[in-house]
């Protein structure tokens, strides 16, 4: 065999070695963006609703007092301009 001539094995040996580290590199990225989170300054989070928008009816709200997407304590009265509401 001529040494230019690769082998299926080894080529599909390779093919999975670099899927493999593109969704590990992929996975590490998602992890990282998730943990990221908000100023609560960027966001204008105050600590009263807007309306019939508030924290505690928002898909972001984890309970009792934090946010999936802002950083620190987070009033289930609040409000900031990410508002989402929760799905029916």
């Amino acid at each position: 065999m001529d040494k230019t001539q690769v082998s299926r094995r080894l080529l599909l040996q390779r093919a999975v070695t670099v899927a493999a580290g593109t969704v590990t590199m992929v996975a590490t990225a998602n992890r990282a963006a998730a943990q990221a989170k908000s100023s609560q300054a960027s966001v204008a989070y105050q600590d009263k609703p807007q309306g019939s928008q508030r924290c505690d009816n928002c898909n972001q709200f984890e309970p009792p007092s934090a946010c999936k997407t802002v950083d620190g304590q987070i009033s289930p009265q609040g409000w900031c301009k990410i508002y989402a509401p929760k799905p029916s």
